[in-house]
């Protein structure tokens, strides 16, 4: 594929959405064909999933919500994502791979059973395939939740509502995820100005843009 795929991970209220708009719009000013989409959703079959997800109360498991995620994301692979890096587009997803293992494999706690399940599910929906570049933005997490829940017109409220020790249990998780791969996986500090995010983030897109 010719494209360049950029994935935004991190936890609730971290920025995502205003950096990765930021992004498109720098991107599209070089001249660059930009597509920006999200998860879960992106893809006319990932959206009908996603309010089951994002809202409500629905007491699921982790491998409950995992099988959910990783239909949507297969839809949004197969008819949004493919599709745009073979025309040479850049594709930038607010959340992806790493949100599932992080939210699903240690939220509710370090359960190696799910990670391994996570895995597999993953390969067996995508195989080899995994994003060029994702940014970690990383916000102490009673930061992030209050961010989000000052929101206007904020209605997908499920996670937030999960207790703090889940959303610190995230943080956590995405920092380990990053220590994987430190060329693919760039941590950005997100308790600062937006304007200074973004100048951190174009930085690292000097070197692929």
């Amino acid at each position: 594929m010719s494209g360049l795929f950029i994935t935004f991970e991190g936890g609730e209220g971290a920025g995502k959405s205003t950096q990765i708009r930021l992004l498109k719009e720098a991107l599209e000013s070089l001249g660059k064909n930009v597509l920006l989409t999200r998860e879960p959703g992106g893809s006319e079959g990932a959206e009908t999933i996603r309010p089951l997800l994002v809202s409500g109360n629905s007491d699921w498991d982790s491998l409950t919500e995992a099988l959910l995620f990783s239909a949507a994301r297969r839809d949004h692979l197969v008819h949004k994502i493919w599709p745009a890096l073979k025309r040479g587009s850049v594709v930038l997803c607010d959340r992806f791979m790493d949100s599932t293992m992080a939210y699903q494999g240690y939220g509710r706690g370090d359960n190696k059973l799910i990670q391994t399940q996570l895995q597999q599910l993953y390969q067996m929906i995508a195989s080899d395939f995994v994003p060029d570049l994702t940014f970690i933005l990383d916000i102490d997490p009673i930061i992030g939740l209050k961010r989000s829940c000052d929101r206007a017109g904020n209605t997908e409220r499920r996670f937030e509502n999960m207790d703090i020790s889940f959303h610190q249990n995230l943080r956590q998780a995405f920092l380990k995820i990053a220590k994987n791969d430190s060329k693919r996986y760039h941590i950005i500090c997100a308790d600062q100005s937006v304007e200074n995010v973004h100048q951190q983030i174009m930085k690292v897109m000097n070197e692929y843009v």
